[in-house]
């Protein structure tokens, strides 16, 4: 069987419809363009549920079509589900593993990915969702391997984007990979956003809380963090917890999940976050003040954690004037 056009697109709507991530794909995907190519996508709306869809912002929805029209589409569009906890519609699941078994491609927006994984698309594949319920999906879902610190991840049939701003980055994908670079980044410029964004989500999630005081190791953590600038190896460590480095190594892991090393060189990257947020030290001079010594180890573990540099990171993010 011949596999439907990718320019044929579904746009899925539900009750408490995400209007953001809805008119991230009406806007790339449903405005005609043809002053940069026509045919262009001709994009449809259908409802998962009978009935008038409420989205958020009090708006209402009605007058659509069912699910039927996913039997026509060639790439079908899963804003983000309204409640990751929620079993989406059995007949939207079954929908959505016939248009993919008759060729179609799928794309997930933020939680849009909860509804692929109920469907069973996502089994053995890598994949994304928001990062703060990147640890639920993997959870529930472990024949799925989740990658939390992208943008978006192309599988070929199979497209998942992270938080809702992230949906731009996998339309925008679709589009250079249906029509070319030079397309894309106009379509980019139009929106006024970047053609292909710096880095992944890692660098938008939130740094963890400080420790407890009272939780298992707390009181060494929480000294740790006050020292950072300074050498901290495990023997240090265990020093101040009154324990061998072998047992204070032991119970690190059980209480953190990781080792001490692994936790010390995370902390020290969140609080270069931190300085390159809130001050004007030059890239050297924060390596020192987090215990990274130079720039070049700086640069690396953002490399490595963030996947941006440290001079992007503060372009980004910096509250400096």
């Amino acid at each position: 069987m011949i596999a439907p056009s990718h320019l044929d697109v579904a746009l899925v709507a539900y009750d408490r419809l995400r209007t953001f991530e809805f008119g991230t794909a009406i806007e790339i995907f449903g405005l005609p363009r043809p002053d940069l190519h026509d045919p262009w996508y001709a994009l449809r709306v259908c409802a998962a549920e009978p009935g008038r869809i409420r989205a958020a912002g009090g708006l209402t929805v009605g007058g659509l079509p069912g699910l039927r029209m996913l039997g026509r589409a060639g790439t079908i569009v899963i804003p983000g589900w309204r409640d990751p906890a929620e079993t989406p519609p059995r007949e939207l699941l079954d929908a959505l593993v016939r248009a993919h078994r008759r060729g179609a491609r799928v794309v997930s927006v933020c939680t849009g990915a909860f509804v692929l994984a109920a469907a069973g698309l996502l089994d053995g594949r890598r994949v994304t969702t928001h990062w703060m319920h990147s640890g639920t999906l993997a959870e529930r879902y472990p024949r799925i391997r989740v990658t939390p610190d992208v943008l978006f991840v192309d599988e070929g049939d199979v497209i998942t984007s992270a938080g809702s701003a992230a949906g731009i980055d996998a339309c925008l994908h679709l589009v250079r990979k249906d029509f070319g670079a030079d397309v894309a980044s106009h379509v980019a410029r139009r929106l006024v956003v970047p053609p292909l964004r710096e880095g992944g989500q890692s660098q938008y999630a939130v740094p963890g809380s400080r420790p407890e005081s009272s939780a298992p190791l707390g009181a060494v953590l929480e000294w740790a963090l006050q020292h950072l600038a300074e050498p901290l190896p495990v023997e240090r460590l265990a020093a101040a917890a009154s324990m061998s480095p072998r047992t204070f190594a032991r119970r690190f892991r059980a209480t953190t999940g990781t080792t001490p090393h692994r936790w010390v060189t995370h902390q020290r990257v969140v609080a270069a976050q931190r300085l390159l947020e809130t001050t004007r030290l030059g890239v050297d001079e924060v390596a020192r003040a987090v215990g990274l010594v130079s720039a070049v180890n700086l640069r690396q573990h953002f490399a490595r954690e963030l996947r941006v540099s440290p001079s992007a990171y503060r372009r980004t993010f910096s509250a400096s004037p």
